[in-house]
C-alpha cells in the first residue's frame, strides 16, 4: 500500500462463507482445535486454538501459517487456475490475452535464465554515463515514470487531506531498502547482524553484474551510507500515524527555496506533474537529507545507489542467480525456509499489477452474489449498533455524540468487487518478455496516478483486488470496503450459525467502522476532511483512554526482550476493541443468541469470542516476528484474540473467568471506547 494513501485493515481476518462455490461443510467451533486444559482465563488464545498450533508448523516456502494465510494460499490456487486457463486461450480477448500472456512471460524460467541481468543492461549503462548532479536528479525523474525505481523519495497523487475533492501532489520519506529505519539506526545484535548481511548481499548483487570485488565492496558502502543518512532522517512509524504532523503544504516555489539543490519546479515537469503551485510534504526535514546527498556526495556514490536502485526493483524477476541472492537477503529478514514457488509469486504479481482484470474473472468464477446480500444487511445491522452504543456513551457529550453519528451515518460501504473495473488501456504485454511487461504495467501505473491531477476525485476506486483476504478502511473517503476474498470461512459461511458468522465477519465489520473513531481516524470529519469536529474535553478524555489501551498492550512481550510496540498498534487495537464489542452487541439481536442454545456444547456466547479468536491463530518465525514488531500497526495474533476479550465483560460470563485468572482484568480496569 502506497504510504500516502490512509487505508487502515484488519490484516488477518476471515470468517465462515460459502459465498463461493467450493462444497465444503467446515465445522465452525472444533474442540479438535482447542486446548481444554488451559483455562480460558488464563490464556484465551491457546485455549481456543491450541490444537491446531501445536498440528500446523509454518510450511517451509512461508514465514507464517494461520487463518488468512489459509485463506491466501487458497486464494492464489484459484488466481493460478484462472491464468492458467488464460493462457491456453490468449486469442480470446483482450483481457485473457493480457493476464495471459503475462502468466506465460513469468512462468518461462528458461527465457528469463538465458537473459540474466540483460534486460536492465539498458538502464545500467545509461547510469554509468551520467556526469553531473543535474544528470542523477535528471534520472531520479526517469526512473519513476518508467515505472522501474523510486530512489531518494516518494511521490503520489493523492486527496488533500483537508481538503478530500481534490488531488494533489504529496512528497514523503523513502529511498532506503530495509523494512524500516532502525535496522540502520539500532546497535542489538539482531539490528547489526542484519546490517552485515545486508552489506554482504550487496557486494553479491554488484558482483553479480560484473563489478570486482573492489567496486563492489565500493558501491555497498555507498549505499549503506546514503541509505543510513535517508533513515536517520526519516519519521518513525508511530510518527508516521500522525496526519497532522504529516501535513505540510508548499507552495512549490518555497519548497524550492527549502531545498535549493532540488529545483521542485523542474522535477515535478520531469515527473509529469503538470501545472500545480503546491504539494504536500509528509517529512519536509526527510528532503533536506535528499537534497545534501545528492548536493555533497560523489558522483561514484550517487551511481551506486542509482545502480542499486534499479538492480533491486528487477532482482526477483531476472535468472536465477538474481533471483536466489534476492531471496538470500529475505531469508535473514524473515527466516523463510524455501523460496515461495514461482506459480505463486507470480500470480500475485499479477493481481497486484492488472487486478482488475484478473478480479473480474475471479468474481465471475468463485463468488455468489448472495453474499454480497448477506454482507450489505450486517453490515447495516453494525452500523445501526454501533450508533446506539454512540448514543449511550457516558464519557461523550451530546454535541460530539451528534458528529460522531453524523460521521457514522455518511460511510461508504464497498463490498465484493468495484462497481466499475479499469481497462489498463495502454498496457502492453507479451508472451516472452517477462520484465518488458513488468515495466509496461509499472509505467501504466505511474501515469494512471499522475492523469488523477486536475480531475474530479473517483470514489469509486478500490485499494485492494477482489481476491485479496483483507479488509479496510479509508478515512478520506470514509469508507469501508470488504473484498470478496475475505468472504469465506472462518471469517462468514452461510452455513455457519450467527455466533460464528458475529464472531468472525462481523467483528471485521466493526473493526473497519472502529477505524473511523480510533486516535488516528477521529481526526477526520464525515467529509473525510482533516478536521476537528470535538470538543476539548471529549478529545481529552478519549485520548485518556487511548493512552490506556497503549499501554495494555505496551505490557504484551511477544518475542525475549521485544514488546508490542502500543503506540504503533493504537489504532488497530481499538478497532478491535470496538469491533468485537459492537458485533457481541448486534449478535445479542439474534434469535440463536436469544434461544440460548448450546451447538457442539458451547453457548452462543462462547461461540462467538471462539470464533475470534480462532480469526487470528497463528504460527510465524521468530525472524518475521521480529520483523512485525518494528514494520507491522497489528499486534500479534495472541495479543488481538486476547486483548480485546479482556476488556469486554460477557467475556468473563461466557468463560466463568474469576480473579487469580492470568488475563483477569479488573471491572473498573477494563477499557470502554466505543
Amino acid at each position: 500500500m502506497n504510504a500516502f494513501l490512509k487505508v487502515l485493515t484488519i490484516f488477518a481476518v476471515a470468517t465462515a462463507t460459502v459465498a463461493f462455490t467450493d462444497d465444503k461443510k467446515p465445522k465452525y467451533i472444533d474442540p479438535a482445535n482447542m486446548d481444554l486444559t488451559v483455562k480460558p482465563g488464563d490464556n484465551f488464545y491457546a485455549y481456543a486454538n491450541g490444537g491446531w498450533i501445536k498440528k500446523n508448523p509454518v510450511p517451509a516456502s512461508k514465514t507464517r501459517w494461520g487463518s488468512f494465510d489459509m485463506l491466501r494460499e487458497e486464494s492464489s490456487q484459484r488466481l493460478q487456475t484462472l491464468l492458467e486457463e488464460a493462457a491456453k486461450n490468449t486469442s480470446k480477448d483482450r483481457s485473457t490475452q493480457m493476464i495471459g500472456d503475462f502468466y506465460k512471460s513469468g512462468m518461462d524460467s528458461a527465457a528469463i535464465e538465458s537473459r540474466g541481468f540483460t534486460p536492465i543492461k539498458p538502464e545500467l549503462e545509461r547510469l554509468n554515463t551520467l556526469s553531473t548532479k543535474q544528470d542523477v536528479i535528471n534520472e531520479v525523474a526517469t526512473l519513476r515514470t518508467k515505472g522501474i525505481a523510486s530512489p531518494l523519495f516518494g511521490m503520489f497523487i493523492g486527496q488533500d487531506r483537508k481538503n478530500v475533492s481534490q488531488y494533489i501532489p504529496q512528497l514523503g520519506q523513502g529511498g532506503t531498502s530495509l523494512p524500516d529505519r532502525d535496522y540502520y539506526l539500532k546497535d542489538d545484535t539482531r539490528s547489526t547482524n542484519i546490517r552485515r548481511a545486508y552489506k554482504e548481499h550487496l557486494e553479491r548483487m554488484f558482483g553479480l553484474i560484473g563489478e570486482n570485488a573492489t567496486t563492489a565492496a565500493y558501491s555497498a558502502d555507498a549505499i549503506l551510507r546514503i541509505e543510513t543518512a535517508l533513515a536517520k532522517a526519516q519519521y518513525s512509524r508511530v510518527e508516521m500515524r500522525d496526519p497532522y504532523k504529516t501535513y505540510n503544504k508548499f507552495a512549490v516555489k518555497d519548497l524550492n527555496n527549502q531545498t535549493p539543490g532540488l529545483n521542485w519546479t523542474s522535477l515535478l515537469q520531469q515527473m509529469k506533474v503538470q501545472a500545480v503551485d503546491s504539494v504536500l510534504v509528509s517529512n519536509p526535514t526527510f528532503l533536506k537529507t535528499a537534497e545534501i546527498i545528492v548536493t555533497v556526495l560523489p558522483m561514484q556514490d550517487l551511481k551506486a545507489y542509482l545502480r542499486w536502485n534499479v538492480l533491486r526493483s528487477a532482482a526477483p524477476y531476472l535468472s536465477s542467480a538474481f533471483a536466489a541472492e534476492d531471496f538470500k537477503m529475505s531469508q535473514v529478514l524473515t527466516g523463510q525456509k524455501e523460496q515461495t514457488p514461482r506459480w505463486q509469486r507470480i500470480s500475485g504479481l499479477i493481481d497486484s499489477r492488472l487486478g482488475d482484470l484478473l478480479g473480474q474473472l475471479y468474481v465471475q468464477k468463485y463468488f455468489k452474489g448472495e453474499a454480497k446480500t448477506r454482507m450489505q444487511e450486517m453490515v447495516t445491522n453494525l452500523q445501526q449498533t454501533f450508533a446506539e452504543r454512540i448514543k449511550r456513551l457516558d464519557w461523550m457529550s451530546e454535541a460530539t455524540k451528534q458528529r460522531a453519528l453524523q460521521k457514522l451515518n455518511a460511510f461508504t460501504k464497498k463490498i465484493a468487487y468495484p462497481d466499475k473495473w479499469k481497462d489498463y488501456q495502454g498496457v502492453t504485454i507479451s508472451g516472452g518478455d517477462f520484465l518488458s511487461n513488468l515495466r509496461s504495467t509499472g509505467t501504466w501505473s505511474y501515469n494512471y496516478i499522475v492523469n488523477r491531477l486536475g480531475k474530479p476525485v473517483d470514489r469509486t476506486e478500490w485499494a485492494m483486488t477482489p481476491s485479496t483476504i483483507n479488509a479496510y478502511y479509508n478515512p478520506v473517503n470514509n469508507e469501508i470496503a470488504f473484498p470478496a476474498g475475505i468472504l469465506q470461512f472462518p471469517f462468514f459461511d452461510f452455513g455457519a450459525d450467527d455466533a460464528v458468522i458475529y464472531g468472525g465477519i462481523g467483528a471485521v465489520i466493526g473493526h473497519e467502522m472502529t477505524h473511523g473513531f480510533d486516535d488516528s481516524g477521529a481526526q477526520y470529519a464525515a467529509s473525510g476532511n482533516l478536521e476537528n469536529w470535538w470538543t476539548k474535553e471529549d478529545e481529552a478524555k478519549f485520548k485518556e483512554k487511548a493512552n490506556m489501551v497503549v499501554n495494555q498492550y505496551n505490557a504484551y512481550t511477544v518475542l525475549d526482550t521485544l514488546h508490542v510496540n502500543g503506540r504503533l498498534t493504537l489504532g488497530e487495537n481499538i478497532a478491535d476493541i470496538g469491533g468485537l464489542s459492537i458485533a457481541y452487541e448486534a449478535l445479542t439481536k439474534t434469535k440463536q443468541f436469544k434461544e440460548g442454545k448450546k451447538i457442539d456444547g458451547f453457548t452462543p456466547a462462547q461461540r462467538f469470542f471462539l470464533s475470534w479468536a480462532q480469526i487470528w491463530r497463528n504460527n510465524a518465525l521468530p525472524e518475521t516476528t521480529a520483523q512485525l514488531i518494528l514494520t507491522d500497526s497489528h499486534s500479534p495474533g495472541m495479543y488481538r484474540a486476547n486483548g480485546a476479550v479482556v476488556n469486554i465483560d460477557e467475556w468473563y460470563t461466557a468463560f466463568n473467568v474469576h480473579p487469580g485468572e492470568k488475563l483477569f482484568v479488573a471491572p473498573d480496569k477494563r477499557i470502554k471506547i466505543w
